[in-house]
């Protein structure tokens, strides 16, 4: 019949095969039920991996957003607090130290706003005085090396080692025994060889800025790295050898000018009266008045005849030359007159008016004697 005919296929071997029967057929509906149940699992896995994605954006969005807009206080702060930056430190150290003292709200907060004022390679050691809970734009203007918190020291010419450890000890609030202490070890602070280990003469008088945590043995080597400036500045052992002295006398002429001048244009002439006396011939004593007081540990212009008898080196009227080292501090004049003494013949200088320390100076014993009267009748 045309319907069973049209319900059948012929397999080429003279039977029939019923449509769908086969394995074939069953095949592919099993196939087609496989992959309407396949796609149910990606389908599954997007929806479940957008819900992902979703909340990770989302914490994602915060991690990001806090990367570009930190936490950051707003307002100068309260309070006080104290900030050392230390050498070395980058502005990333310095943030994280900002950020556990409570003073920026965050380390990103503070580097941000050092970024954006160019000034992250402007950041010194020292000091210095900030607030807590500041904004960060607000601590970054508070740590200019300007505002560093210092110790001003002022040390004048021609002090002696005994008082300008006082005046350390006055200024700084450390124990007078501390420098003492550190002064022994004076090889140690930067000494010059020719100082023969003893900082007389060498701790050179300024005005110093100190960091609030400075040790007395760091004041001590910044006072005698400036003295060594100036030794190189004016070649002071190459300078003295052309004058027939060692450096170290040249500190000690330098010393005793210092100490004897009331007057910084007098200091050349001083100068020439020692270097006079020195190589006079016959020989004489230098004779300064300022030498026997300093081995007194006494503090006047003249001595009197009892103290001219005391047996020390220091006394230069009774052992010829110079006394073994210096007896003050002194500054850049006098050592500019030490090697670059005045030309002139005199062997003597009286401060004839104490009060206006106007020196005036002599060749011969009776202008002398015609200047100490000069002095006895200006009161001196």
């Amino acid at each position: 019949m045309d319907f069973l005919l049209g319900a059948e296929d012929d397999d080429g071997r003279g039977g029939r095969r019923t449509r769908g029967s086969g394995k074939r057929g069953g095949s592919r509906r099993r196939r087609r039920r496989r992959n309407r149940g396949g796609l149910l699992a990606p389908l599954l896995a997007f929806i479940i991996l957008a819900g992902i994605i979703g909340g990770g954006g989302y914490y994602g969005y915060l991690w990001v957003s806090d990367a570009l807009v930190p936490d950051d206080y707003t307002g100068q702060g309260t309070g006080e607090v104290i900030i050392e930056i230390k050498d070395g430190q980058s502005a990333s150290d310095v943030a994280q130290q900002l950020e556990s003292k409570g003073v920026v709200a965050s380390a990103r907060a503070f580097t941000n706003a050092i970024g954006s004022a160019g000034k992250s390679a402007s950041l010194q050691p020292g000091s210095y005085k900030l607030r807590k809970q500041m904004a960060a734009a607000d601590a970054v203007k508070l740590l200019d090396p300007k505002k560093r918190m210092l110790l001003e020291v002022r040390l004048p010419e021609g002090l002696r080692m005994s008082d300008t450890f006082t005046k350390l000890a006055e200024q700084t609030g450390l124990e007078r025994k501390e420098f003492e202490a550190a002064a022994k070890n004076a090889r140690d602070l930067g000494l010059p060889s020719y100082a023969k280990g003893k900082i007389e003469g060498y701790a050179f008088p300024a005005t110093y800025d100190f960091q609030p945590k400075s040790t007395p043995a760091d004041m001590l080597t910044r006072m005698i790295e400036r003295f060594n400036q100036t030794a190189e500045k004016v070649d002071l052992e190459g300078s003295a050898k052309s004058l027939g002295y060692t450096a170290h006398e040249i500190v000690t002429i330098a010393s005793i000018i210092q100490a004897e001048a009331g007057r910084h244009e007098d200091m050349p002439k001083i100068a020439r009266v020692i270097y006079n006396r020195l190589g006079h011939e016959p020989q004489m004593t230098l004779s300064m008045d300022s030498t026997v007081m300093y081995a007194w540990k006494r503090y006047r212009t003249t001595a009197t005849h009892a103290e001219l008898e005391i047996k020390s080196p220091y006394n230069t009227y009774k052992h010829l030359g110079l006394p073994p080292g210096p007896i003050a501090n002194p500054g850049d004049d006098a050592i500019e007159a030490a090697l670059n003494p005045a030309k002139g013949p005199w062997l003597y200088f009286v401060a004839t008016d104490p009060k206006s320390k106007v020196t005036k100076f002599a060749t011969t014993e009776a202008e002398r004697q015609a200047l100490l009267a000069e002095f006895e009748k200006n009161g001196g």
